[in-house]
């Protein structure tokens, strides 16, 4: 941490991620919060979350993590039908996953996330909804509802490349998409962000959302990202050579790249279109020099007449219908820029 605590930023988030930090004794999360901490400049209020799996942690766990001030937890439920859980390769039952719930509940959590799967093989709206309709049960202040993918070099990967798993029908995938933001509206959940869901305001991932804002971000250990505008970079994915270049006072990168004028525009329309606020045209005249509303006016009201947009003065905003599209709208915003 010592390496990157010279950079003159300010931080009000500290994210422990995966892996499974869950899975570490008490006397590392420790050492990590304290020495965080004593490299950065972190607020004293920041919002500190730890992933969770639920098979890795019990009940005396949950009360170690609040001892240690964390206090946002997000637990990688992914399902609650077991046979979803099966597919998705997890150590851990749907039964798993209550109990890790009412145990952090038990251990005073009050903010606490549930990230969620779908577009399963086999799935149908019925058992998503009946997915979602579980993890209201426990009122979680937070849902993340993430598409499957299938990334390379994956065990669910390599079995759907060899035909042992047939792929969700790509139009069922988005009539999923609608549903859920449609059942979650319903239920008092605001979609500020395509995949991600508040049940009132304040308790969205303020972390996550710097991502989408072009926040400056530090991310340490092997393979995580970093961006400190206009450069992004990220950390050697071999562990050995990660703790061989830290170890002899050297940043441990993998590889860095400066962000071009182009870059950084593109960017600033996939993140932006992202979120419920939208794009903020005045900000994004000022740090791409281009009137996005003049440079597409055709395009924009195209994306208006067919119901893609939400009307709303200053700002390019998609509505729900428009979110499913989100990667062609973009494409299209992006063609017709100078």
């Amino acid at each position: 941490m010592g390496l990157y605590s010279r950079l003159p930023l300010a931080f009000d988030t500290l994210y422990i991620g995966g892996g499974t930090p869950s899975l570490l004794e008490s006397k590392w999360l420790v050492r990590i919060i304290e020495a965080a901490f004593g490299c950065f400049d972190i607020a004293k209020t920041a919002e500190i979350t730890l992933e969770v799996n639920p098979g890795t942690t019990h009940a005396a766990g949950f009360k170690v993590f609040r001892s240690l001030n964390v206090n946002r937890l997000n637990i990688g439920v992914q399902s609650f039908l077991d046979r979803n859980l099966k597919v998705l390769g997890r150590i851990h039952s749907a039964q798993d996953a209550a109990e890790a719930i009412r145990a952090a509940r038990r251990a005073g959590f009050d903010n606490i996330g549930l990230d969620l799967i779908y577009g399963l093989p086999g799935q149908t709206l019925d058992s998503w909804l009946s997915d979602l309709q579980k993890a209201l049960t426990f009122e979680p202040e937070h849902l993340s509802c993430y598409l499957l993918t299938y990334e390379p070099g994956t065990v669910l990967d390599r079995r759907r490349s060899a035909g042992r798993l047939q792929p969700l029908n790509e139009d069922l995938c988005g009539d999923l998409f609608e549903a859920t933001g449609e059942f979650l509206g319903r239920r008092g959940y605001r979609q500020y962000e395509i995949s991600n869901f508040a049940r009132e305001p304040g308790r969205e991932s303020h972390h996550n959302q710097k991502y989408w804002s072009l926040t400056p971000y530090i991310g340490l250990g092997p393979s995580a990202h970093s961006f400190v505008e206009p450069v992004r970079y990220w950390n050697s994915r071999d562990l050995q050579k990660y703790i061989s270049q830290a170890g002899a006072g050297r940043l441990p990168l993998e590889k860095s790249e400066v962000l071009s004028s182009e870059q950084q525009m593109i960017e600033m329309i996939y993140l932006g279109l992202r979120t419920a606020e939208g794009i903020d045209l005045s900000a994004f005249a000022l740090r791409s020099g281009i009137d996005l509303h003049k440079a597409c006016r055709q395009t924009i009201a195209d994306l208006r007449s067919e119901g893609f947009t939400t009307p709303e003065a200053g700002r390019l905003k998609l509505s729900p219908k428009g979110m499913r599209f989100l990667d062609g709208i973009a494409a299209s915003l992006i063609d017709c820029c100078p």
